[in-house]
């Protein structure tokens, strides 16, 4: 089983990851892992490439997160589950100042990339803006054109994340 998980930044995926490496005893890669250095720092594209390869190679995974565009559709099409987390931007804002004030009190446990510093606020919302905006509609059209080798799921919502049980 090779499981990817897509969202807009504060969308659940890698909270969702973890319980699902877990029940299913899977290898997690945690795309924002192999995509930023300490300070916030994208890593070059051919760097973060040959970092994505290996790990899609493997024959069971759970992949969370974006990473570059390019990788999108080609982790989709080996993927064998694909979730979608499509929330609403209000959501996503209010679960992103959740972790922030979170991670303003000196708590980085989970923390994204396994960074150990808060990212700034207002960067990181309007890289979610730019996502919601530009991103999303991509990945939704890739989703939707998935075949029906693909289980796809998209969650709607929080309350449906936290209800959410993978289908197998």
């Amino acid at each position: 089983m090779r499981i990817a998980i897509f969202g807009n930044a504060g969308s659940g995926k890698s909270t969702l990851s973890r319980k699902l490496a877990a029940q299913f005893d899977m290898p997690l890669v945690e795309v924002d892992q192999l995509l930023w250095r300490p300070g916030w720092q994208m890593v070059p594209e051919a760097e973060y490439d040959i970092a994505h390869e290996a790990a899609m190679a493997e024959e069971a995974w759970i992949m969370d997160g974006m990473g570059y565009s390019a990788s999108l559709g080609v982790r989709m099409k080996r993927a064998t589950h694909v979730i979608l987390c499509d929330f609403p931007i209000w959501q996503n804002y209010w679960l992103l100042a959740e972790r922030q004030s979170t991670m303003a009190q000196g708590n980085f446990e989970g923390a994204p990339a396994g960074v150990a510093e808060r990212p700034d606020t207002r960067a990181l919302f309007e890289f979610t803006w730019h996502i919601h905006e530009n991103l999303m509609p991509k990945i939704r059209a890739q989703v939707a054109e998935l075949g029906a080798e693909t289980r796809v799921t998209v969650i709607p919502d929080f309350d449906a994340l936290t209800q959410f049980e993978l289908p197998v």
